[in-house]
């Protein structure tokens, strides 16, 4: 397997369209949760997710990485600005039960629950799209370790690999999965 670039950077190459359906596939149901939490309707959220996205196409190829600045605090920043936006539109009621994102603190005050809301809904993504990309034992070698916590002797006895060999799976996935978000963290 090559070992991609950022998915950041790989939005700024010349033909960016698999980095664009990565990006997508990745952040879209991301989005469209932030959306649901507001309390927005199915319709409303995808408008949203579609505003963000529209604007992102935009935004992502001209930015320049900042490792000193937190991404996910720029993009909660812009959704929280295209939901601004469709709200004076009056495009989105708000629904009487829903959290209003003008109400919530904004990127610079992160209480715990977003940052860690975020790193499991982007991982847990991440991991969904990666899955075809490896072996079956390698991606089950991995998972077992990582996820479920049982010792590499166990999970090798199992799969009937060797230790080494479930401690390479482990490694080549979480390496995997470290190039997929560089960045993005």
């Amino acid at each position: 397997m090559e070992t991609p670039v950022s998915l950041l950077e790989r939005l700024r190459q010349p033909d960016p369209d698999k980095a664009w359906e990565r990006f997508v596939d990745l952040y879209a149901p991301l989005l469209y949760y932030w959306a649901k939490r507001t309390g927005c309707q199915e319709t409303d959220a995808a408008d949203l997710v579609q505003e963000v996205l529209v604007l992102l196409t935009r935004k992502l190829p001209a930015l320049q990485y900042d490792n000193q600045r937190s991404f996910r605090g720029w993009l909660r920043t812009v959704a929280h600005n295209c939901w601004r936006n469709l709200r004076r539109k009056a495009q989105i009621p708000r629904d009487a039960d829903g959290h209003d994102l003008d109400e919530m603190p904004g990127p610079e005050n992160d209480e715990p629950f977003w940052e860690e809301e975020y790193r499991q809904r982007l991982v847990g993504r991440a991991l969904e799209l990666m899955q075809s990309e490896f072996q079956a034992t390698t991606w089950k070698a991995c998972w077992e370790c990582v996820v479920t916590g049982k010792p590499a002797a166990n999970v090798a006895q199992e799969l009937g690999i060797s230790i080494g060999a479930v401690y390479m799976a482990k490694s080549r996935v979480l390496s995997r999965l470290r190039l997929e978000l560089k960045g993005l963290y």
